[in-house]
């Protein structure tokens, strides 16, 4: 395998983490993926209300990005409406905490993610991947058929919100299913330059079953580093989430190709089994690299040009929260 220092990966230069906290608005899901350890059936699952929000947040004065990772409500369902109105409650909560938010709630109408990019600099959708691998895993997951996922990604890019997006590795593609998948992206971003980073996140057994990667999958990973960064665009960040990798295996990934670990928030909501590294050991280990760990806010620096006038000045308030907050990381 040849490990190679990308166009972002120069000695010295920075690896970019989002002080986060993560707020699930509804673990209810009409998708039902067979890896998913989220999910709660929609008749089971309550709304976030606005006070554990507005404490947890209040808790938490060091996460500039609020991320609202939420179920899925159907569209066309009765409860559509008041779901989406519970993220763009969220959505302002957020900014009038002077945290920026960025939603994750799966595909949106034209006319939901337009409001929603009002209040969010940014947003994102994981296409996790093409081939056979994936559609077996989302047989019961009517948002996750590619054709919508790809139809998400360009109307973000269509709308000019900042994007992210991602693969979920190890599931049982092949290397041919992950070079279609990254040309696809290189192809979202040529025409519309919205995709500010791709995750490339292995898949983790979850509870009992949960284990580190080994020698053979972190051999795999590396190499989904290497094409990603081979076939995508320079503009592109390229993250690996920070409590999926082992710590002292990270010269290795930065060296591969990535120079973002995400956002990075006290628990893992998707995969808590996997603790997360402390700011302090992450920065020892990004400087055995030769890096700097440096915090960013959810839109990052080159996308900020793109965004509206209330917007961009959010995202100065949040960034002189991060600042005066940086001794912290």
């Amino acid at each position: 395998m040849d490990l190679r220092i990308g166009r972002r990966g120069q000695v010295g230069s920075a690896v970019t983490f989002s002080p986060a906290l993560t707020l699930v608005p509804t673990r209810g899901c009409f998708n039902d993926c067979a890896y998913c350890g989220f999910r709660l059936p929609p008749t089971q699952a309550d709304p976030l209300a606005d006070g554990e929000a507005v404490e947890a947040m209040r808790a938490r004065p060091e996460a500039a990005e609020i991320l609202l990772l939420s179920g899925e409500v159907a569209p066309g369902s009765p409860q559509r409406a008041a779901w989406f109105a519970r993220l763009v409650r969220l959505s302002r909560l957020a900014l009038m905490a002077g945290r920026l938010p960025h939603t994750n709630a799966g595909p949106l109408s034209l006319a939901e993610m337009a409001a929603l990019g009002r209040l969010n600099p940014s947003m994102g959708l994981m296409l996790e991947g093409l081939g056979p691998a994936y559609a077996a895993l989302h047989r019961r997951a009517p948002s996750k058929a590619e054709s919508v996922r790809i139809d998400q990604i360009a109307q973000a890019g269509r709308l000019g919100i900042p994007f992210t997006t991602g693969l979920l590795l190890g599931v049982g593609e092949s290397a041919a299913d992950r070079e279609r998948a990254l040309t696809l992206i290189a192809r979202l971003q040529d025409r519309f330059g919205h995709i500010q980073e791709v995750i490339l996140q292995p898949w983790r057994p979850g509870d009992a079953a949960a284990q580190p990667l080994n020698r053979r999958e972190r051999a795999d990973v590396l190499d989904a580093v290497v094409m990603a960064r081979a076939l995508l665009p320079g503009s592109i960040h390229l993250q690996l989430p920070a409590n999926l990798w082992p710590i002292d295996q990270l010269p290795r990934a930065l060296e591969a190709g990535i120079d973002d670990l995400g956002g990075i928030d006290d628990r893992d909501v998707i995969n808590p089994a996997y603790r997360q590294p402390t700011h302090d050991a992450l920065r020892r280990c990004v400087a055995q690299a030769g890096r700097r760990l440096e915090a960013r806010l959810c839109v990052h620096r080159e996308w900020q040009r793109w965004l509206s006038g209330p917007l961009r000045h959010a995202a100065e308030v949040t960034e002189q929260l991060l600042a005066s907050r940086h001794h912290r990381f």
